[in-house]
């Protein structure tokens, strides 16, 4: 994500979603996080790559979130139109909750010429979205996307233990944050992952820190309860998450 080695990782993050998004940029430098900026629409990508056109540890991906398909399908044309000038894709994925599933089949078409396009350009790195469609992404991922022409990182990844496996196969990565660790299930699940494939995400403003939105260093908090989670000391996790990010970043 950035020559200058990064102390914090935080692999999805909406910082045009904070009122002080000039003044989050420069925290992420000042700390040291590498940071990417997600968007919703393609609309907002100008803007953002403007606000962090002199962050060390800032990039944007370019995204079409599901959830907002429903009303912006037609911003594919625009999306395609800027892949060419995009590193990191989304967010961008699939959403099978209850207050989206109107819209599905309506995402899953997007989502294929995402897909599709990413494959044309080779190179790009995506941030997917998977709410209760795990099995469907990584379907779409199979057969659109190999791994030789784009690698994905499943974003807040609640999928089941074999789904894991089944895109660990594929080549995913699996960005994790705090409140994943909150609930059991997913504890496990993130317990089972790859130690090679982690990393680190607030998704903030969308979680909380002492009753406040999450910011990007915040991540810092999460790193020794994680390193618990998998029997390493915080150190050696906070290392092997930069030594990952490295990894999916290198070509």
């Amino acid at each position: 994500m950035s020559p200058i080695v990064p102390r914090l990782i935080d692999m999805h993050c909406h910082l045009d979603l904070y009122p002080d998004h000039p003044a989050l940029i420069e925290e992420c430098d000042r700390h040291q996080v590498a940071t990417l900026a997600v968007t919703t629409t393609p609309k907002a990508w100008r803007r953002n790559i403007e606000l962090a056109s002199r962050s060390s540890h800032v990039r944007v991906a370019l995204g079409l979130h599901p959830q907002v398909v429903a009303e912006r399908k037609s911003e594919i044309a625009l999306w395609e139109a800027l892949l060419p000038e995009a590193t990191y894709v989304g967010e961008v994925g699939l959403d099978a909750g209850p207050r989206f599933y109107r819209s599905f089949e309506d995402q899953k078409a997007v989502f294929e010429r995402v897909l599709s396009a990413c494959a044309e350009a080779g190179g790009k790195i995506l941030t997917i979205h998977s709410v209760r469609a795990v099995g469907q992404v990584l379907g779409h991922l199979e057969s659109l996307l190999p791994p030789d022409r784009g690698r994905a990182v499943m974003h807040w990844f609640t999928g089941t233990k074999a789904e894991a496996r089944r895109a660990a196969e594929l080549g995913c990565y699996f960005s994790v944050n705090a409140q994943m660790l909150l609930q059991p299930r997913h504890r496990e699940v993130v317990a089972a992952l790859p130690m090679n494939r982690l990393l680190s995400e607030t998704d903030g403003p969308f979680t909380q820190n002492d009753g406040r939105p999450s910011r990007p260093a915040d991540v810092s908090r999460m790193i020794p309860e994680l390193a618990a989670l998998r029997g390493v000391p915080a150190e050696t996790m906070r290392r092997a998450l930069v030594d990952n990010l490295k990894a999916l970043v290198t070509p």
